[in-house]
């Protein structure tokens, strides 16, 4: 097997490869929330449209994660598209063992019993369809069955590891 030039040497791609790409990847920076004994939420940079009809997104979660246990178990999710004036937040939902719904974190109960953050782009309350095995995460597909568009500021992004604010 030859390498193109523009492919580099032929090899068996490792997950530090896939990382360094990845991290050159801007994503938007969502917080995926469920309603568990207690709520929970992670910071996602995974969110997806599916489908305009029905509406559906999907998301990945790691298997090992703590908020995979409920969300294994859970009917409904929130999707919160963050703003760049939320990276704190964003840092809060992505840091392992974070008090992640108190102070400051504003939240309220939305529909289904979902956890619903203030002040956010946009939120989505979606029904899981699907829970699909990938690697060593699942991924979440959901139609959504409420949400608001209407929230503050410009998005969120996610670039080489950092939570970063779009430029024009």
């Amino acid at each position: 097997m030859t390498a193109s030039p523009e492919l580099g040497t032929p090899g068996a791609a490792s997950s530090e490869l896939f990382r360094a790409v990845f991290r050159r990847h801007a994503a938007g920076v969502a917080v995926i929330t469920a309603k568990g004994e207690s709520p929970v939420g992670f910071t996602a940079t995974s969110l997806s449209s599916v489908s305009a009809d029905p509406p559906m997104i999907s998301f990945g979660i790691a298997s090992a994660s703590l908020s995979w246990r409920v969300v294994s178990e859970t009917a409904h999710v929130g999707v919160h598209l963050l703003g760049e004036h939320q990276r704190e937040l964003a840092a809060v939902f992505a840091r392992s063992g974070a008090d992640r719904f108190g102070p400051p974190t504003r939240w309220r109960d939305g529909p289904a019993g979902v956890p619903v953050l203030d002040g956010v782009q946009a939120w989505l309350v979606c029904r899981i369809v699907s829970r699909v095995p990938a690697g060593d995460h699942r991924i979440v597909i959901a139609e959504v069955v409420a949400g608001d568009a209407a929230g503050p500021g410009r998005p969120l992004v996610y670039h080489q590891g950092r939570f970063n604010a779009l430029r024009d």
